[in-house]
């Protein structure tokens, strides 16, 4: 038995050293036996195989690249799940959205996803009843329009056809010519880049995003936009400021949303910064219903701002404090002295205001002015005629009574006759006996 392990290692020593030496490189060989095999490691023997296989390039690990790589799968899995978990919700509110048409109550026929992530954020059930019925009386004001719209085109064409069938044209002979909406919008585009460069500055404060629901910032951007319009077809305009608009917030969101290509070619400048850091503080007026100082008249050299807010709930003081955290000085429109005030709130929309101002400005007449505040606020305007005319008379008055008793105080001093007095005495005796 020694003899024969004896024999078998000699054989192992002279046949696999060898081998092992011209393929050093290879990891495994293998003695085969029937129905087996074997794995055999390489064994690292003599010098020259130790060269050859320190000569082969090692690879390095790069554990940062390795990180990353890591982090970058794992926020794709994260991204994946997240788009999957939003598009599921997504699914559930539109299927809610269909059992509640199905159970006849108001609801959109078509809704958006913009507009069902504004659904998924309403916290109460009512809450997105209300949005929903928002959404569907929209939908049917649209469908209204475009009805009507359909209807006029349809009219305008058998005009035309009955005119042509007459031989008459639709326009009657004029020597005036017609003025295109084309050229007109040159005019006012001059107009507003005019009034970049010298026109008075009117501040439209856009930091109230915050202290508004979705829907109220909407309906702040449809009256800013009214009041851009106003402004540019105003004779003399102002030269408007967004400051505190954020880039990329909501209300850049619903700007670039609602004008579209044109919102980069608007003749308005739209700020990051405060009002504070554009103009200098003593020219600065915040015109807001909470202040306690009433607008007397329109100062051309002042700056004027108007907090852009429309709040249902009406948060009173709001607007002041922000005054006063930045220590402008604060005035109200004079309502009370023009207008018999009914009930309400005395707070304007953002495009009436701005109809006050441009026409305070061009013609300086409060009761022209505040034509522009809705008739149901109001019962009449005052009467301002007797007003100052009561004002005249008692100044009158006050004049004419200043002056008796000055002739009064100026007769004291004066001593009085002592002969008279005896004369006088003398005669009331005389008339007695």
């Amino acid at each position: 038995m020694k003899f024969f392990n004896m024999l078998l290692r000699s054989i192992v020593k002279h046949s696999v050293f060898p081998f092992a030496m011209q393929n050093g490189t290879q990891k495994y060989l293998f003695l085969t036996a029937p129905q087996r095999s074997f794995p055999c490691r390489t064994l690292i023997l003599s010098p020259a195989l130790k060269k050859q296989i320190s000569s082969s390039p090692t690879e390095k690990l790069d554990l940062d690249g390795w990180k990353n790589v890591m982090r970058s799968g794992m926020q794709e899995e994260v991204s994946e799940t997240s788009e999957s978990e939003e598009e599921s919700t997504l699914a559930a509110t539109r299927e809610l959205v269909e059992m509640w048409r199905l159970a006849g109550k108001t609801v959109p026929e078509n809704i958006s996803e913009e507009e069902l992530k504004t659904l998924m954020e309403c916290s109460t059930k009512s809450s997105r009843k209300k949005y929903l019925k928002h959404l569907a009386i929209k939908e049917k004001h649209k469908k209204a329009n475009k009805v009507k719209q359909e209807k006029q085109n349809e009219a305008k064409k058998e005009r035309l056809e009955k005119a042509k069938e007459n031989n008459t044209g639709e326009l009657k002979n004029t020597f005036f010519l017609q003025i295109w909406s084309r050229s007109m919008d040159k005019v006012y585009n001059w107009r507003a880049a005019h009034a970049m460069i010298f026109g008075q500055p009117l501040v439209f404060d856009m930091a109230y995003e915050n202290y508004m629901s979705h829907r109220e910032m909407e309906n702040t951007v449809n009256q800013l936009m009214e009041a851009e319009g106003w402004n540019r077809r105003a004779i003399d305009p102002f030269h408007l400021h967004f400051c505190n608009l954020k880039v990329d917030g909501p209300y850049h969101k619903e700007f670039a949303k609602r004008y579209g290509e044109a919102w980069n070619n608007l003749l308005v400048t739209v700020t990051e910064q405060s009002h504070t850091d554009v103009f200098p503080k003593d020219k600065l007026i915040y015109l807001t219903a909470d202040s306690p100082n009433v607008m007397k008249r329109f100062q051309h050299d002042k700056i004027y701002i108007v907090g852009s807010m429309v709040d249902r709930t009406i948060r009173t003081g709001l607007s002041l404090a922000n005054a006063k955290r930045f220590k402008l000085t604060t005035e109200r429109l004079p309502l009370e002295r023009y207008l018999k005030w009914e009930s309400g709130a005395k707070n304007l929309t953002l495009d009436q205001m701005i109809r006050i101002l441009l026409t305070l400005k061009d013609t300086e007449d409060w009761m022209e002015a505040l034509k522009f505040v809705p008739k149901r606020k109001y019962e009449a305007f005052v009467d301002t005629s007797l007003y100052s005319k009561h004002k005249t008379d008692t100044g009158l008055r006050t004049k004419v009574s200043e002056f008796s008793n000055s002739q009064e105080k100026v007769k004291k001093p004066f001593p009085k006759n002592s002969f008279g007095k005896q004369t006088q005495k003398k005669w009331w005796v005389a008339e007695e006996s």
